[in-house]
């Protein structure tokens, strides 16, 4: 099978063509035909020995898959060959095949397109419990979503209203970005490169702060991001897509019971109720036509460098999508 994989750490420029063996499934585990794969920040941050925890090499990246089950385990029982499936691997997902386990497997639902299936379980479960679990949404309180035309951003601006949020404050790098968050649902659209944007968020609350901020990108825009908060506000982190490690201090949240919070999606994952009671919301949503897909591009998997400069320069909408 074909796959892509790095030796090294580095640019886009280390991800290379291989040809391997094609995975057995053994016990729990299934082998899936790829129909398609999601590309995410998470790949980049693996790929440059950035990400939260370590990157063995040599490294397939891909977490994110949909496709068909071709073979299964001797003690599978859940699905069959045949089976249209997405679920989230630790890696490998940058192949024609790939090896899962049974129990962590969402079945497709028959209206779906695989493209489709792959840009929903990262970023859809990322915002969902960014939002609910760690953000603690309650209704008609503020978000405030960056990078709102984004993959997360653009499934966070439709969930935080599903999820009963009475304003969403967008912002985005360009007027052609702000304008897909709004087609999201966005009440407030900012353009976070133009000077004095947290003042803008600000404003538009009419001083008294956001309730919930969504912040991945570190650096100066954690800095601001923190002056936007309302008393009791809730900031979760869930990347650092600058590079930029940010520097505060704790005791500045006190004076008004303020949170910073970390977000790292492997860690829903250990509590499968959680992660398969918020896919059948957010399925559910989708087939009552609520909640929308945005794919901004599908490119063959042998394009795996250079969907990812797209990626790193910030200048793609909603979600990237390999095909082997």
């Amino acid at each position: 099978m074909k796959a892509i994989q790095f030796t090294e750490y580095g640019g886009p420029e280390v991800l290379q063509t291989v040809e391997l063996e094609r995975p057995i499934p053994k016990g729990q585990q299934v082998l899936i035909e790829i129909h398609a794969i999601g590309v995410n920040y998470a790949d980049t941050a693996r790929r440059e020995g950035q990400y939260v925890v370590p990157t063995k090499l040599p490294f397939i990246p891909g977490a994110e898959i949909a496709g068909v089950v071709v073979e299964a385990g001797e003690t599978v029982t859940n699905v069959k060959p045949g089976d249209r499936v997405v679920t989230l691997i630790e890696s490998g997902g940058y192949a024609e095949y790939a090896l899962a386990d049974s129990r962590g497997l969402i079945p497709m639902p028959d209206n779906m397109e695989f493209e489709q299936a792959a840009a929903l379980p990262l970023q859809g479960l990322s915002a969902y419990h960014i939002l609910k679990t760690m953000g603690r949404l309650e209704k008609g309180e503020t978000v405030l979503v960056h990078a709102a035309a984004g993959g997360v951003g653009t499934l966070a601006v439709q969930l935080a209203k599903l999820l009963g949020a009475g304003k969403v404050i967008a912002t985005a790098s360009n007027q052609e970005k702000l304008a897909l968050a709004a087609d999201m649902g966005a009440d407030v659209l900012i353009n976070y490169t133009e000077p004095g944007w947290e003042e803008k968020v600000l404003e538009a609350t009419g001083g008294k702060g956001v309730d919930v901020a969504l912040e991945m990108a570190g650096g100066e825009i954690f800095n601001k991001t923190l002056k936007c908060l309302a008393t009791f506000g809730r900031l979760v982190i869930y990347g650092v897509a600058s590079g930029e490690q940010s520097r505060f201090y704790p005791s500045s949240l006190m004076a008004r019971n303020q949170s910073v919070i970390g977000f790292f999606l492997p860690q829903i994952m250990r509590k499968p109720a959680l992660i398969q009671s918020s896919m059948a919301e957010m399925l559910r949503f989708i087939s009552e036509g609520h909640l929308k897909l945005t794919i901004g591009g599908v490119y063959p998997l042998g394009q795996a460098a250079e969907v990812h400069r797209l990626l790193q320069s910030r200048k793609t909408k909603g979600k990237l999508i390999l095909k082997p």
